[in-house]
């Protein structure tokens, strides 16, 4: 792998970039009087349990592996909802491609934090009471409420958990819907008839023929999608999910210390997504094939 060249721009760019962030660290800690902070930080992520005699994860590690839990399975299930929406989108039946438009319409052109609230009060408060999930987990093996801790959440915050899921899922789904429905109609028309030449059915040419040469095109874009997911998860620190925005806001407010704290919050972040970012260009360079 060839490393990029650089030139005199970009160094100059960078010492620029660094000089700033440099006099604007300054700025708040002589300007602002600001006492900066750092070695405090490092506890919030690991702390030692005088009740079990291990080291346990604390708020930040916390806030980050639920927002890690939050993403996979918000676009897990997305994908779904999104594959679902974008065959019914392209289906010859008036009821199915109207219910898909809608669909996508109505959760695009929402406010994000609208449908946050619609959905966790009527699936909090209506729906999931009627499942009774606080009481099917009070009455599980440990072994159970474990696995679901690992999985999931505590089990206390289960259904504010799943609320969350299914909100995501919900606004994700109508962004990979719209990339599911790109990608089977960007197939060449001459493999649909080919497919209808070979005698199969609608099912079997969507099945064999059609979706797996749009899964190339589908898969880049959406782990690009999940990049997006895992930003927007900080929305729902709005119902109280203990996720990371949720965790810094009371990291913040309980130390006072306010830059340190969105600092770290934003590394955090930007680890994630450029970690994401790089496997999502890896794959795009693999699905294109070795003469790219």
């Amino acid at each position: 792998m060839k490393l990029p060249k650089t030139s005199f721009l970009d160094l100059a760019i960078l010492a620029s970039v660094a000089t700033g962030l440099a006099y604007l660290a300054h700025r708040v800690a002589v300007g602002m009087g600001y006492d900066w902070d750092w070695a405090i930080i490092p506890q919030y992520f690991i702390r030692f349990d005088d009740e079990t005699q291990s080291y346990v994860p604390n708020l930040l590690l916390n806030g980050l592996l639920t927002t890690i839990r939050l993403s996979v399975w918000s676009t897990l299930l997305a994908t779904i909802l999104g594959l679902v929406m974008g065959l019914s989108r392209l289906s010859r039946g008036l009821f199915h491609r109207l219910m898909g438009w809608s669909y996508v319409e109505s959760v695009r052109n929402l406010p994000p934090l609208v449908l946050v609230f619609i959905i966790y009060y009527f699936l909090s408060e209506q729906l999931l009471p009627t499942l009774h999930i606080s009481n099917a987990m009070d009455a599980a093996p440990g072994w159970v409420r474990e696995m679901v801790t690992i999985l999931f959440a505590k089990p206390q915050a289960l259904p504010a958990f799943l609320s969350a899921v299914f909100t995501l899922a919900l606004y994700e789904g109508a962004y990979i819907t719209e990339i599911i429905r790109a990608g089977i109609q960007s197939v060449e028309k001459g493999q649909w008839e080919a497919a209808y030449a070979l005698g199969l059915s609608s099912r079997q040419r969507m099945q064999h023929v059609i979706l797996p040469q749009a899964m190339r095109r589908i898969l880049p874009p959406l782990g690009g999608q999940f990049i997006s997911t895992i930003k927007d998860s900080a929305i729902v620190s709005i119902i109280s999910i203990q996720e990371l925005t949720f965790q810094g806001m009371e990291l913040m407010s309980a130390t006072y210390l306010t830059f340190e704290v969105w600092i770290t919050v934003f590394l955090l972040y930007l680890s994630l997504t450029l970690t994401c970012s790089l496997a999502v260009n890896r794959l795009e360079k693999r699905m294109a094939g070795p003469d790219h």
